[in-house]
Formats: C-alpha cells, structure tokens, sequence
C-alpha cells in the first residue's frame, strides 16, 4: 500500500512500513509540515506528543483542519507540567515523559486496533531523549519503526540535530527510509 506524501520537495508517495526522519532546527516551525504528513491520504492518525500537551496538539490540529476525529493524541507531558489527564477515546497518557515503553505498548496497541492507512508523528525524538536517555529513545524509536513495517503504516519522527552528538544524528539518519530536513529559513530538502 501506498501512501501520499504531501510535502513539498519530496516523493509524491511512500510505501507503507516508510519511516521518515525529520531534522529541523529547535526552533523551527515544524507544525505545517507535520500537519500536511498527517491531513493527506490517513484513515487513522495517532501523534506522539513529547514536546507538547493535548491540548496543544488539538489546537495545533484545529488551527490547520486536520481531520481531528482521524486522531489519538498520546500526551507524555501533563504529567509533569502537572496538569489534569482524563483519557478519552482520542487522548491517551503514559505515566511520565520518560516512560517510553509505555509510549511504544501504546502505539502497539493503537495500531493493533486500527485497520486502513495509519499514520505516526513522534514529536519529538530530541525531547525522549531529554527526558529518558540516548540508548534507550534509540530502542524505542526502532521498536516504533518496526510497527510501522508490521502494519504497512507510516511514520514522521521529528529530531533536532543541533542538540545531539553528529554521530547519534548520523545512526538516526541511517536508521529511516527518508530524511526531510527543514532549514532555520524554512527550505525543505530531502533524501529518499
């Protein structure tokens, strides 16, 4: 199965089980590019959410019309920032930001759940690796992209290089399909 990939300077499709590394700079404005990876051609979206909360996530969602009632949200932060969690059908939560087995039995699960074309954003692999540690975001992140093959989904992983060792970005590169990378003026280049 095949999937559209709606963004610019990229293959118009991937194939499923692709997973796709995007590099862009801490402060770059990632969210137009994760929503088109998310809006096109998906049945089912589930977002990783390390960066930010649910909230966060839904209005980003809202503000560019990405199909909300398509995703599941899974929160890792407002736990720590303290704030309420109540579950829903769309907004799941692991028991801390570090808690990344958690993260990948709940994509598991999701995934396991969900029949169509199934899209992933992981957002971001540079915050797992704040909050947990080098070696293990590596083993969750391929334990995610092993999913991704299993079930002929898809997936985006965010990753700021300037905050990693050049060779922990290298094995991370050499670890996905496809690498979109987003400069600080907003150009995005990629290798596939």
């Amino acid at each position: 199965m095949d999937y559209e990939l709606a963004i610019e300077n990229t293959p118009d499709t991937i194939p499923g089980g692709t997973g796709v590394l995007l590099l862009h700079p801490s402060t770059g404005e990632t969210d137009r590019i994760d929503t088109d990876f998310l809006a096109t051609d998906t049945d089912h979206m589930l977002i990783i959410s390390t960066r930010t909360t649910a909230r966060e996530v839904e209005q980003k969602l809202e503000y560019y019309e990405v199909d909300e009632t398509r995703a599941t949200i899974l929160d890792t932060l407002s736990i720590e920032r303290g704030y309420t969690r109540r579950r829903s059908d769309n907004v799941r939560y692991v028991s801390s930001p570090d808690d990344l087995d958690g993260i990948v039995e709940d994509a598991r699960e999701w995934i396991e759940s969900h029949d169509g074309k199934l899209r992933i954003t992981v957002d971001s692999i540079t915050e797992m690796a704040y909050y947990a540690d080098d070696e293990r975001t590596r083993e969750a992140v391929e334990d995610l992209l092993t999913l991704l093959a299993d079930h002929d989904a898809v997936g985006l992983f965010h990753l700021s290089p300037e905050v990693h060792d050049e060779a922990i970005v290298d094995g991370y590169r050499e670890l996905f399909d496809g690498v979109v990378e987003l400069s600080a003026d907003g150009t995005v280049t990629s290798e596939f």
